[in-house]
């Protein structure tokens, strides 16, 4: 998933909790009262806007790290499946050994090592 729509997801996600409109504030507005935008953040994300353009968007601590802890997951699944993909052409047509067989053998060979110490 990416992080682009698990950031719309959570904007969503508050914007039904407290069903309040996301604000918008001027980049000037939002400097002189950043103490408010804080406050504002905690509730909603808030959008700040330079020359009437969105520039960024202030976010309460919470939604950061739900933002990054999503992240962070998709992260860890893409490459999980990565890894798979890359597993899978290595080993293409190649047979691995029954595992059973090869901790027999492991065992055996540790027998032998553990007699051959003690003689």
């Amino acid at each position: 998933m990416s992080s682009l729509r698990v950031y719309f997801r959570l904007i969503n996600r508050l914007i039904n909790r407290k069903a309040t409109m996301l604000k918008t504030i001027s980049a000037t507005k939002a400097r002189i009262n950043f103490g408010d935008v804080m406050k504002q953040a905690k509730i909603a994300p808030v959008i700040v806007e330079r020359g009437g353009k969105a520039e960024v968007v202030v976010l309460s601590k919470k939604a950061y790290d739900q933002l990054v802890a999503a992240k962070s997951q998709t992260d860890w699944r893409r490459l999980l499946e990565e890894s798979r993909k890359t597993v899978r052409a290595a080993l293409k047509d190649h047979v691995l050994p029954n595992p059973a067989e090869m901790i027999r053998l492991g065992r055996e060979e540790r027998d032998e090592q553990l007699l051959s110490a003690l003689h």
